[in-house]
């Protein structure tokens, strides 16, 4: 495998991102009102999930579909790991000094099966999807016009990533309505915010094709999504 400078630098920070999105974020709902619009109410970690999109673009660009691949991979590893630590953390009977402090850790770190099931689910599909359509529009386009494809892949990855999320976790409990409601508010506002990054997107991914020496073309990729060969 070709060596890369700054390949494991962004999957450490893809990774971090990742985590703290699904364990810090989901520990509240905000609600802030919006001129015209109105009062908007989403879970706090929607303001920084869609980064994880942000560096899966940014890798697929330059690295290609099968590092992504990897790195999604070790998200997916990461978020187990921690739904499982975080179960058996809310489980541990707690010191009698700590009782009062025990429904505070429930409500923070106790999501139901169901939750991280369709979160995990959620990312994984949503993220190869997104690296996939991005390598497929490079090739359409002969690598020009990359706000098309990093806007449009995240568009095609968050709309996986929210409508299975919102259905596996919650279908059911919450009334159909509300569900909907909730599952476009948050599908605009991580689409938004790829829109808002896309000026920054364009000064890492040319900085990392000048260092790395590297703009990659999935022409001869298996896209399958259960590979870790890079």
């Amino acid at each position: 495998m070709k060596s890369y400078k700054y390949y494991d630098l962004i999957l450490g920070a893809y990774v971090c991102v990742l985590l703290c999105a699904n364990i810090i974020g989901p520990a509240k709902a905000s609600t802030v009102h919006v001129p015209v619009i109105g009062d908007v109410t989403f879970g706090a970690g929607v303001l920084f999930f869609p980064f994880s999109y942000f560096f899966g673009d940014i890798l697929t660009e330059v690295y290609g579909y099968a590092r992504d691949r990897r790195v999604v991979w070790s998200g997916v590893a990461a978020l187990v790991f921690a739904s499982l630590m975080a179960t058996v953390i809310v489980k541990l009977p707690p010191a009698e000094f700590w009782k009062a402090n025990q429904p505070a850790v429930e409500t923070i770190f106790g999501s139901t099966p169901r939750v991280v099931f369709g979160s995990i689910v959620a990312f994984w599909s949503g993220s190869l999807v997104n690296s996939y359509v991005l390598a497929k529009m490079k090739i359409l386009t002969n690598g020009r016009w990359l706000w098309t494809r990093v806007i449009g892949s995240t568009l095609c990855g968050e709309l996986v990533d929210s409508t299975l999320f919102f259905t596996l976790a919650f279908y059911g409990v919450w009334p159909t309505r509300q569900l909907l409601g909730v599952t476009i508010t948050q599908y605009l506002l991580k689409s938004a915010w790829e829109v808002i990054m896309t000026p920054l997107t364009y000064k890492i991914v040319a900085f990392l094709k000048r260092v790395e020496h590297e703009d990659y073309y999935d022409r001869d990729t298996n896209f399958t999504p259960f590979s870790l060969r890079a």
